[in-house]
């Protein structure tokens, strides 16, 4: 498979339209239309269904849609790794869940910038659980996440912070006022059911709650007594005004780490992680 091939075959499957792929692309429909015949007939798999009214990825197409995103995003990042080296001017990509561990990340931040031989780190802040993937696909360099949340597999990691997790409820709820509750109080207490979070797959599970993706979001829906979380301590650190945020004493404790690929060469990874683990 070429690389032109599989940002073609990546733009028709995003937009499930060869006009619309093609002009995106700036290339001629027939072009379009010649290269996925061609990678097609190589693999000898059907990657598309096509017909008068609709186009539609198979499931071997669905697969690949996964993989071209991969192999992509991994060339881009070899591609600015390589200009960055000739440059003599290494950076960093940092991915983070975007509104958590605040506090941690800016001492991680000011701490490795004093370092000497520091380069720069570009933050990516991203969804529930996008870290990860931005790591293995080569996007980022390094990942904070959180344990037992987010997944580790296949990744090196050292642990940072360890802590509880807080009720944000309005400020109207009826356990608001409470210096501490507990996970069966919450349950049982009249209001919306909790929200639910993106799985590491990128699914949402099945449940009452109203589905969320970051933590703005989340809040507004609380504010407006449309759902409840249990979240790290952390992430409540910079609140609304009309939310609160009470002590879970018998919710699990979460762990904060920072990883990487084993393979990693990256002296400025090594230092950034010496740096947080020194705090």
């Amino acid at each position: 498979m070429e690389m032109r091939e599989l940002w073609y075959f990546v733009a028709v499957a995003e937009e499930l339209h060869f006009g619309r792929a093609a002009e995106r692309l700036g290339i001629a429909q027939p072009t379009l239309s010649r290269a996925l015949a061609g990678l097609e007939g190589r693999l000898e798999v059907v990657l598309l269904e096509r017909s008068s009214r609709r186009v539609r990825l198979t499931d071997a197409g669905a697969v690949l849609l996964t993989e071209a995103r991969t192999i992509l995003a991994a060339a881009e990042a070899a591609e600015r790794r390589t200009r960055e080296a000739a440059e003599r001017r290494p950076r960093i990509a940092l991915a983070v869940k975007a509104g958590t561990a605040g506090d941690l990340l800016a001492k991680v931040l000011d701490a490795y910038a004093a370092y000497p031989g520091a380069c720069a780190v570009d933050l990516l802040l991203c969804e529930a659980h996008e870290q990860r993937e931005l790591v293995c696909s080569g996007r980022a360099d390094v990942a904070l996440l959180h344990l037992p949340f987010d997944a580790v597999t296949g990744l090196d990691n050292e642990a940072l912070l360890t802590e509880g997790q807080v009720a944000v409820l309005p400020g109207d709820h009826a356990l608001a006022g409470r210096t501490a509750v507990r996970q069966a109080e919450l349950t049982a207490a009249p209001g919306p059911p909790p929200a639910r979070w993106p799985a590491p797959d990128g699914g949402c599970p099945e449940g009452p709650g109203v589905a969320v993706r970051n933590l703005t979001q989340l809040f507004q829906l609380i504010a407006l007594d449309r759902a409840t979380v249990v979240l790290p301590a952390s992430a409540a650190d910079d609140l609304r005004r009309d939310l609160v945020a009470v002590p879970v004493t018998d919710a699990p404790p979460v762990t904060t780490v920072l990883a990487w690929l084993p393979d990693s060469r990256s002296r400025p990874v090594a230092d950034l992680v010496r740096v947080a683990t020194s705090l």
